[in-house]
């Protein structure tokens, strides 16, 4: 957990640096950050409370080896380890680890609608965020390198969002119970977006 936090923020930083844009959208995501909670929830195959447990660590750990690897690598101050922006981010951490950690646990869950619930969060998360940044995107504001570069990552994450949910899934008939519940999913993920104030 501590080990992929760390690789999580350190590999973020460095490929954000080096990645022409979409792609450096893509890596600095914090959808895609929700995912790899999800990666570890499914990956221990533990029960609900540890699987929280490992996805609160890996996000934590993560945002403070990003912070400290701009420290290291960027000069950055090191008071960035401990900003309102940070803390910020340590919040929304919390949360998304328990939660993705949790669907991850669950995806292998007997019951169908759990298990179906639980394989659409990332693809939920992913097609949220491609939907925000959609949105985002038509603001005015914008110059048209923005917009190119949004609407690329966009669709990027809606495939991938999908191809999820295939390669999760065990069977067709999970799948679409996935895609289906993915789209009511990514509206409330869209709504929580836009409250947290990333829809602008």
């Amino acid at each position: 957990m501590v080990g992929g936090g760390v690789l999580l923020g350190l590999v973020d930083l460095l490929l954000q640096l080096s990645l022409p844009y979409p792609w450096a959208n893509l890596v600095n995501s914090s959808a895609v950050w929700a995912v790899g909670a999800f990666a570890i929830g499914w990956w221990l195959r533990a029960d609900w409370r540890r699987s929280a447990f490992a996805g609160i660590v890996l996000l934590i750990v993560a945002v403070e080896a990003y912070y400290l690897a701009a420290v290291v690598l960027l000069d950055d101050s090191v008071q960035n380890l401990w900003s309102a922006t940070t803390m910020a981010w340590l919040f929304f951490g919390v949360l998304a680890g328990a939660l993705f950690g949790v669907a991850g646990g669950l995806s292998r869950h007997r019951k169908p609608w759990l298990r179906a619930i639980a394989v659409a969060m990332p693809g939920a998360v992913l097609l949220a965020e491609a939907a925000m940044l959609l949105n985002r995107s038509a603001q005015p504001g914008h110059d048209s390198h923005y917009r190119t570069d949004s609407l690329q990552t966009a669709v990027i994450e809606a495939v991938l969002g999908a191809a999820l949910i295939v390669v999760v899934a065990r069977t067709n008939r999970v799948r679409l119970q996935a895609i289906a519940a993915a789209t009511a999913l990514a509206v409330l993920g869209f709504a929580a977006y836009t409250v947290a104030g990333f829809g602008s």
